[in-house]
């Protein structure tokens, strides 16, 4: 199993992008774990991943709270599925990528920043995974 975080747009706030790499390298440790700006107009996700579960994150989406997600995560490894994560540009996801998502995902009803919204995604991911670890951080 193997984790695939990709975003659309450039990462600009280098304080949102420390955190962002940091959960993503906490995360590393339970899971190979990678975070990284795609182009819709160069990257093939489906075709790179065609096993993959893709989860789109979209304000319409569905919303969990941490041990719904936790749970998502504990399925994809017992099936040993790799997950693809993700994350619209400042216009949301291309209208061509939405109907392949396996499960729309909001993070709330709120809107966050793109970069704000990889922190919290990949904070979410090793929340999860410590958890099912049994590691202290999720208390």
């Amino acid at each position: 199993m193997k984790i695939h975080l990709y975003y659309i747009g450039k990462p600009r706030d280098s304080h949102a992008n420390a955190l962002a790499e940091d959960f993503v390298l906490r995360a590393s440790r339970f899971c190979p774990t990678e975070m990284r700006e795609v182009r819709p107009d160069r990257a093939d996700l489906l075709g790179r991943h065609p096993s993959a579960r893709k989860i789109f994150l979209d304000p319409a989406g569905r919303q969990m709270d941490s041990p719904a997600f936790t749970s998502l995560l504990a399925r994809a490894e017992m099936e040993g599925r790799d997950l693809l994560f993700l994350i619209g540009g400042a216009d949301g996801l291309p209208a061509a990528w939405k109907p392949c998502a396996d499960l729309l995902l909001s993070l709330s009803a709120m809107t966050w920043p793109h970069e704000l919204a990889r922190v919290l995604l990949a904070e979410q991911i090793y929340r999860g995974f410590a958890a099912l670890r049994g590691h202290p951080y999720p208390r």
